[in-house]
């Protein structure tokens, strides 16, 4: 049986769902749903420790730091990181002009260098010409160029996931789930909580 244009057009997005999990290979190598659940929920914990450990040591940095520092490899540093920017602009560039899937975290990824880059910026510049150089540089060119960074590659996940009827289309991007096969047997969104 062969479904025409008209045919899927006329489908649900579960008919979609359903019809897209049963035409897509199994890939091979892909742990089972148990082992992506345990490794899902120590990440997690993993992640919250860290955050959880990051609170006192900001308070103890905030409280111990001299409000004056004389940082070794300066130069070094700031190029180093500049060059990191560069070619994470390079690589979103590419991945943005090949149409590859590798945009997503490199853009993103860009776009908070670009953030921390502002804001270093403004807060080690100095009084007078530097600080409102910085200011301006930070308003007018990294912090716009970072949303864009952010926020296109978000918009156009969004997108395919919507094209492929893995969210609604009135849903917001931070509702759609991780589709994992075999995980949700009878479809690719986990159950409603």
């Amino acid at each position: 049986m062969q479904l025409t244009d008209e045919e899927i057009a006329a489908m649900t997005p579960a008919e979609r769902r359903d019809l897209i999990r049963r035409l897509a290979p199994r890939p091979h190598g892909l742990p089972s749903a148990r082992t992506i659940q345990r490794l899902r929920k120590w990440r997690t914990v993993l992640i919250l420790v860290c955050a959880a450990a990051l609170i006192p040591w900001t308070v103890y940095l905030a409280v111990t730091l001299p409000d004056r520092y004389v940082a070794r490899n300066w130069v070094t540093t700031w190029v180093g990181f500049d060059i990191l920017l560069v070619t994470m602009l390079i690589l979103t560039a590419w991945a943005g002009w090949k149409r590859k899937q590798f945009v997503f975290p490199t853009a993103f990824a860009t776009g908070v260098l670009l953030v921390c880059d502002a804001w270093f910026d403004v807060m080690t510049s100095h009084r007078g010409s530097d600080l409102t150089q910085a200011i301006l540089s930070a308003l007018l060119i990294e912090l716009p160029l970072a949303f864009v960074l952010i926020a296109g590659p978000l918009r156009l996940l969004r997108f395919v996931a919507i094209r492929h009827g893995m969210i609604h289309p009135d849903s917001h991007l931070w509702r759609m789930p991780i589709p994992i096969p075999d995980l949700y047997p009878d479809n690719l969104v986990p159950p409603s909580r």
